[in-house]
C-alpha cells in the first residue's frame, strides 16, 4: 500500500530561524570564517530587523556569503560546527508544524523535509524531529574533503516540486490525501502539487497565492495559532 506524503518546508516553518544564518554566525564566532563572512550581509539583516528592507535580499546575500568562504574548508570543521548548531537548536521549532509532524507520522505519512540550506543541515535537523527524508542543497567536496564551493544540482534544489515529484516516484508514495506546508512563495510549486496545502506565516507573496486559490493559511504567533 502507497503511504501518503507530507512535504514540510524547514526554515521559517518548522525552524524559527534559519539553519543557514545560524550555521554562517556559529562559523564566525568558532573563526572557521573571518569576521568579513558576517559582515558581508549584517546592513541586509539591520534592515531586515527594522522592517526597512525584505527578508529575501538578507538570505540571499548570507547564501552568497557563506559559498565564498566555504570554499577549501574541510568537511569536518563545518559539520561538527553544524552538528552543535542541531544539538543547541533542535527544539526551537514553531509548535504548529511541530505538533502536526508528529499527528501525521503517527497516521503513517512520509515525511519529506524540503529546504535551501545546506544539505547536511536539514538531514541532522530531519532527523531530529523524525523526518524519513530530507533535501537540501549539497555544496560539493573535491578529493581532499574540502569544499569547492561549488553546488551539485542546483537546479533542482530550487525546484521544489521536482524534488517532491522525485521523492514520490523514488519511494514508492501517493500524493493521495497528501499534505504540504511552506512560508514563502519559493513553496508554491510544491504546495500546488498536494491536495492539502497550507501557507504557515506566509509572506506576502504566498499570502496572496493562497488566497487566490483557497489555500489554508496559518498563523503562529507567541502562544495563539489562528487560521485566516
Amino acid at each position: 500500500m502507497e503511504r501518503p506524503v507530507a512535504v514540510f518546508d524547514i526554515d521559517g516553518t518548522v525552524f524559527r530561524s534559519s539553519l543557514l544564518i545560524e550555521l554562517v554566525d556559529r562559523l564566525v564566532d568558532r573563526e572557521v570564517f573571518p569576521e568579513s563572512a558576517r559582515l558581508y550581509y549584517a546592513r541586509a539583516r539591520e534592515e531586515w530587523l527594522n522592517r526597512q528592507g525584505e527578508y529575501e535580499p538578507y538570505i540571499k546575500k548570507v547564501v552568497v556569503s557563506f559559498a565564498k568562504y566555504l570554499k577549501g574548508i574541510p568537511y569536518g570543521d563545518v559539520a561538527d560546527v553544524g552538528g552543535e548548531v542541531i544539538e543547541e537548536m533542535r527544539h526551537r521549532t514553531y509548535r504548529y508544524t511541530r505538533d502536526l509532524i508528529q499527528e501525521l507520522r503517527g497516521r503513517g505519512y512520509y515525511l519529506l523535509a524540503v529546504s535551501h540550506s545546506p544539505f547536511f543541515m536539514v538531514n541532522g535537523f530531519g532527523y531530529e524531529l523524525g523526518f524519513d527524508k530530507s533535501y537540501g542543497t549539497f555544496y560539493d567536496t573535491g578529493a581532499s574533503n574540502r569544499f569547492t564551493g561549488e553546488i551539485v544540482d542546483e537546479y533542482l534544489i530550487m525546484n521544489k516540486a521536482a524534488i517532491l515529484t522525485r521523492a514520490v516516484e523514488k519511494e514508492g508514495l501517493t500524493l493521495k490525501g497528501s499534505v504540504g506546508v511552506g512560508d514563502t512563495d519559493s513553496d508554491v510549486s510544491m504546495l500546488a502539487l498536494v491536495e492539502n496545502p497550507i501557507a504557515f506565516n506566509p509572506n506576502r507573496g504566498l499570502y496572496r497565492v493562497a488566497k487566490q486559490k483557497h489555500w489554508k493559511v496559518v498563523v503562529e504567533r507567541k502562544d495563539v495559532i489562528y487560521e485566516l
